[in-house]
């Protein structure tokens, strides 16, 4: 492979112009794709064969006009007064717009509601006024009929004390005739009403059970308009959520604002905002810093423009044709700047160095692609490896961000290994400063050679153990919150607080209760075809089991199936969709499953849907850890030809990322430092952060363990002892390394403050995981473990030395087939005692 590359590298250095167009050509055909091809991004996450989504599709058979999505859109009085006569009828006619815009199955008019819940209420009243009144007359007509028939009993014991009851027995009995057949009419009368009872209970049962579910707040200064659309919640088209939006926007109704809910204006993040900016500016002063010049600052910076441009047009070209998240080009864009840079970096830096001891030009470009250009081809290799493995999953949007992800990386290793070595051709010798060329135009002419590396000496033992164990326990310590996590998707309270989501749900909150944000769809199955009376019935004794839930604030019924046997109810939770007491209940509404031992049910809508994802999510994480820890193992053992550095390595992997993901819940849950953050809400963290963080930051940290350890292999490889070959190692990589993850931080870090809510706290994450790992893991503790090992360290069964490949990542055989007579020499060793 290093001889490969060196050949590559220097081919594209001999036709440097033509290369560069053909990546100008691929970026523009890219854009012509997107334009052409690209669909919409989603801002919902699904995930097939869950609990909710079973449901869902049920419902879609058996009670479509249930199953379809719902959003909210709150209007509420500028001035805090109830709407007038005028407000409410302009309300009313947009509703009806709203009713015909493409996609929308229903808008719910919540004056005609609560009118119809009071007419409801009223004519329960009056039912129960007319039955109480009815079963008077009974009660009192019963008395007249007894009177009646003691009369006629009186009556008749006269005549038989008189002997004349044989010639009063036809009156007699005309008269008892009278007084049974009234009897029986009135009995007939309490049958009636003793039938009409019970309905007129349940469904004043049902009604007070509702009475929480309110369309428009107690003060008539609020009302809720609910939209139904004819997809399921995670298929609305976007188009159609914003033909909403813009209906309502449009409309100018006086005295009137609208607000939307997250389930309708939970849109798109932009790809780049100032915070990413910002992040490029600080990678540029990094490169200038480290490289001294202009030209060689901007180069990174082109090729990974260049390489993002790419990957995320043509990301988004694919989004016609594959369900595609919004996050899904955001996250390609982040790793394809940070390696981007960080790639050509490493090649750029190594090219430098040879032609300030003398090198040619374009065979210092073919050597540095061979050489660190191989380092790159591998390091990407892990990363790419790394991405894709979120296919394994089994969750189809967190593969195709995997798959995103791993194009963008190889995307950005072409780039490294074809359009650095053009581009350095074209800028020449500019890539060093003025100031390197006169020095090394200087030492050609007087003949002087390389200075000698100064001697080295190995960390002493006691300052190994100290800095192990210090860093060991600093980990642990930001690690602890993690023990912590909560996961969940973003919902309303966790937007700015000046964004429209927010003040949807924040007035929902305080007009209606919390838990009107996050209702909840239990769909029920009844056995049989019931009777209307049998499913009235039945839906009150439903009604009231859930209602008796802790966490329960309100239950309704909201539609069933043309034969009855299948009926939906609307649960509103006592607390908001990420609450810990809603997931407590809708995983109590499914452990109950059946009611009764009857009544099958099952859990469905927005809220519930975010907690199966976060479930489905949580079973996979620790299957692709250990796929990711097995392959860390594998990888490392190849490259390193050790077991030692592998395991240590990987640990220090398993370290940095529990303590990167403490410091996400520290902030994002707990709310520490929410101020420096801008974390308005703390909450739950994005369900799949986690995973992908397992993927990217293992990537990234086989990066710095391979810039770091292969410098500790090559000089131990070359007779240095094993102590003094890990200080010669890390003063070989620190540079580039120090350079490389303060440029992945700044990229990543410009993600933090980010406008989306979803954005933000991957890119903290992936900021504070690459600090820590590079710092504190590949820095501090991967030396002093080494230390402490020895020669130890580097240890490999002899058969399985037989059987590994030579890799040669570092490219130390391509140096030897192509030696330079300038090449500077080996560090001189100094003895020290090994302790």
């Amino acid at each position: 492979m290093a001889e490969f590359l060196y050949r590559l590298g220097q081919a594209a250095a001999r036709r440097a112009r033509t290369v560069l167009a053909v990546w100008i050509a691929v970026l523009a055909v890219a854009g012509i794709a997107f334009a052409l091809f690209g669909g919409t991004l989603s801002s919902a996450i699904s995930i097939p064969n869950t609990p909710t989504t079973q449901v869902t599709d049920r419902l879609q058979q058996e009670l479509p006009e249930a199953s379809g999505g719902t959003g909210s859109i709150v209007l509420q009085t500028e001035d805090g007064s109830a709407f007038t006569a005028e407000q409410r009828d302009a309300i009313s006619a947009l509703i009806g717009d709203a009713k015909a815009v493409d996609g929308v199955e229903n808008a719910v008019d919540p004056f005609a509601t609560e009118a119809q819940r009071e007419e409801q209420s009223r004519q329960l009243a009056d039912g129960q006024a007319q039955l109480d009144a009815g079963l008077q007359q009974i009660e009192a007509a019963r008395a007249e009929l007894d009177a009646g028939q003691a009369q006629l009993d009186a009556a008749r014991a006269q005549a038989e004390a008189a002997g004349m009851l044989a010639m009063a027995e036809p009156q007699l009995a005309a008269q008892q005739a009278q007084l049974d057949a009234g009897r029986a009419e009135l009995e007939a009368q309490a049958a009636a009403a003793q039938e009409q009872a019970p309905q007129l209970e349940q469904g004043a049962a049902l009604l007070n059970m509702a009475k929480e579910i309110r369309m428009v707040s107690e003060d008539g200064s609020t009302a809720v308009v609910t939209v139904v659309f004819e997809d399921t919640q995670m298929e609305i088209p976007q188009e159609t959520k914003d033909a909403v939006v813009a209906l309502f926007e449009d409309a100018g109704i006086e005295g009137v604002k609208a607000d939307f809910s997250a389930d309708i204006t939970q849109g798109i993040p932009s790809i780049v905002g100032v915070g990413e900016v910002v992040g490029l500016v600080i990678a540029a002063i990094v490169l200038v810093v480290m490289l001294g010049t202009l030209v060689g600052a901007g180069l990174p910076l082109v090729t990974a423009l260049i390489g993002v441009g790419i990957g995320a047009l043509g990301a988004l070209a694919f989004s016609g044709v594959v369900e595609m998240i919004s996050v899904t080009p955001v996250l390609g864009l982040m790793l394809g700047l940070a390696v981007g840079i960080d790639y050509t970096l490493f090649i750029v830096n190594r090219h430098r160095r040879q032609l300030k001891n003398g090198f040619e030009l374009e065979e210092s470009i073919g050597l540095a692609n061979g050489t660190s250009g191989n380092a790159v081809v591998f390091a990407g290799a892990t990363v790419l490896i790394a991405l894709l493995a979120l296919n394994i999953s089994g969750i189809p949007f967190l593969g195709l961000m995997g798959t995103v992800g791993a194009a963008c990386i190889a995307i950005a290793v072409l780039i490294a290994v074809t359009l650095t070595p053009a581009l350095l051709k074209l800028v020449g010798m500019r890539i060093l400063s003025k100031k390197e060329r006169a020095s090394i135009s200087s030492a050609a002419e007087a003949g002087q050679p390389a200075a000698a590396a100064a001697p080295v000496k190995p960390m002493s033992t006691l300052s190994a153990v100290l800095t192990a164990v210090a860093a060991i326990a600093a980990l642990l310590v930001i690690a602890v919150p993690a023990l912590d996590l909560r996961t969940g998707l973003p919902d309303g309270s966790s937007e700015p607080h000046d964004s429209t989501q927010y003040q949807a749900y924040s007035t929902l909150s305080e007009k209606f209760g919390e838990g009107q944000n996050g209702t909840l769809l239990v769909v029920a199955e009844l056995p049989d075809e019931p009777t209307e009376a049998e499913a009235t019935e039945a839906q009150a004794e439903i009604a009231q089991i859930l209602f008796d839930q802790d966490g329960v604030s309100a239950v309704a019924p909201i539609g069933s199936s043309e034969d009855g046997s299948t009926v939906a109810f609307q649960v509103v939770p006592t607390e908001g969709p990420t609450s810990e007491s809603t997931e407590n209940l809708v995983h109590t509404l499914r452990d109950m499953s059946p009611l009764d031992g009857t009544y099958e049910i099952g859990v469905a809508g927005s809220a519930s849907g975010n907690i199966d994802i976060s479930d489905k999510l949580s079973d996979a994480l620790p299957i692709y850890l250990g796929v990711v820890v097995g392959l860390s193992l594998l990888i490392l053992i190849l490259v390193f030809r050790s077991i030692y550095v592998p395991v240590i390595a990987t640990l220090g992997f398993v370290l940095s990322y529990f303590a990167a993901l403490g410091g996400v819940v520290a902030i994002y849950q707990w709310g520490w430092l929410a101020g420096v953050f801008n974390v308005e809400t703390p909450g739950p963290i994005l369900n799949f952060l986690p995973t992908i963080l397992v993927g990217i930051l293992f990537g990234l940290a086989m990066d710095y363990m391979l810039f770091i350890g292969s410098g500790m292999r090559e000089a131990y490889a070359h007779g240095a002892p094993s102590r003094v070959a890990v200080v010669q190692g890390v003063r070989a990589g620190r540079s580039v390394v120090t350079a490389a993850a303060i440029i992945m931080v700044s990229v990543f870090g410009g993600f933090v403050f980010s406008h989306s809510a979803m954005i933000r706290p991957i890119g903290f994450a992936l900021a504070f995981g690459v600090l820590l790992d590079a710092f504190v893991v590949r820095m501090l503790l991967i030396p002093a473990l080494m230390h402490l090992a020895g020669d130890k360290a580097w240890w490999l069964p002899k058969w399985l030395d037989k059987i590994l490949p030579d890799v040669d990542v570092e490219g130390a055989s391509l140096e030897r087939r192509h030696p330079h007579e300038s090449h500077a020499p080996s560090a001189q060793v100094e003895p020290a005692e090994q302790r």
